[in-house]
């Protein structure tokens, strides 16, 4: 007898790298996908890689020895500036490479990521995958519906303090691949993209308020951090598909009211909800109508960070592409880098990259 069970593909072995404060939430998933199978992790802390293993019930290898192994895919949770590194030591011992956000720490690594991996036939897939998450679907839907007519305009609004008074170790957010666009705006760019298609032009203006920077509480209060980017930056982005949005992204700012995305058809208004969330509230309304909640339903309402990676598992069994493409992660990437660019030049940049829309999410993974 043929059962469901023993016609599903075996579960595919996956690595990771980097054992750090994202590493229980993407474990946490991936713990409950029987599609997947962890090998081992490693850190460039061995004994980090060997806390987790204890306490997770794992297995800690060396990073030599997990590429070495039998995992066809690479999770990558390492700070940004070691993306680069690691995805080319991934790449070059064969295996596929997912990694937290960015892609890398600048364009022009996150393009040789991809060109290896073209060369070498893998696949790169990269976070943030929040939009695959309830409220990131329900808003696309509603603009592949037309529920507001054609989008013409809109704000995305990711303000806060940082991370300095929380996170243990906050000093590399202030260093190229960090600050507040390439940490956080990125899960807005990515959003944005999801809906809307890729970005063909875009101006700015950046500012560093601080430099060096005082974490104002917690555990570090009154340490001194270096800044080396923009901590307050706003993008006018314009869309291959006509539409002109402006993005403010900004470690400087301490509360706010701002909706978290606003896109403005023809024929209404969209309400989107935190790009950093999977869930949320997504309200529509038609011209001068009042507001309504978009309909419910939609799995992945709550943290669910590594169902890209786990998408992209499934893809590479299913033989179809994977949501969280290497080509929609360069993109963003070349975004965020061209608005630094023109917060420090005050010119308008054009995009060389673009990129699909990923297909729409219509249900669970597994």
């Amino acid at each position: 007898m043929t059962t469901a069970a023993s016609t599903r593909p075996a579960a595919l072995p996956i690595g990771i790298i980097g054992c750090g404060n994202i590493f229980p939430a993407y474990l946490k998933t991936l713990s409950r996908c029987r599609r997947v199978r962890i090998v081992a992790i490693a850190d460039a802390n061995a004994d980090l890689a060997a806390s987790r293993a204890a306490e997770h019930g794992l297995t800690a290898l060396s990073i030599d020895d997990l590429l070495a192994s039998d995992a066809q895919i690479i999770l990558n949770l390492t700070p940004p500036q070691a993306h680069h590194a690691v995805g080319l030591r991934v790449l070059n011992a064969g295996k596929h490479f997912f990694t937290e956000k960015p892609l890398a720490a600048t364009f022009e690594q996150g393009l040789e990521l991809v060109e290896l991996a073209r060369a070498r036939g893998l696949r790169v897939g990269c976070a943030p995958d929040t939009f695959l998450g309830a409220a990131g679907q329900a808003l696309r839907a509603l603009v592949d519906a037309g529920t507001v007519g054609a989008i013409r305009h809109g704000t995305a609004q990711f303000m806060n303090h940082g991370p300095d008074h929380w996170h243990p170790n906050p000093a590399f957010f202030y260093q190229p691949g960090g600050g507040p666009l390439h940490d956080v705006g990125v899960y807005y760019l990515t959003h944005l993209v999801h809906h809307l298609g890729p970005v063909a032009s875009l101006t700015s203006t950046s500012h560093t308020t601080h430099n060096p920077r005082t974490v104002p509480l917690g555990a570090r209060a009154g340490e001194q951090l270096p800044v080396a980017v923009p901590t307050h930056v706003v993008t006018q982005l314009a869309f291959a598909s006509g539409a002109h949005l402006v993005q403010t992204s900004s470690f400087d700012v301490w509360r706010h009211t701002h909706t978290p995305m606003e896109l403005y058809g023809d024929d209404g208004t969209l309400l989107g909800a935190d790009p950093n969330q999977f869930g949320g509230t997504v309200r529509h309304n038609r011209q001068t109508g009042e507001f309504e909640r978009a309909p419910g339903g939609r799995p992945y309402t709550t943290n669910s960070r590594g169902i890209g990676l786990i998408d992209m598992a499934l893809a590479l069994q299913e033989g179809r592409p994977h949501r969280c493409s290497a080509e929609m992660a360069l993109h963003v990437l070349e975004v965020m880098d061209r608005a630094l660019d023109a917060g420090r030049t005050g010119q308008r940049i054009s995009l060389t990259t673009r990129c699909e829309r990923p297909a729409p999410l219509a249900g669970k993974l597994f």
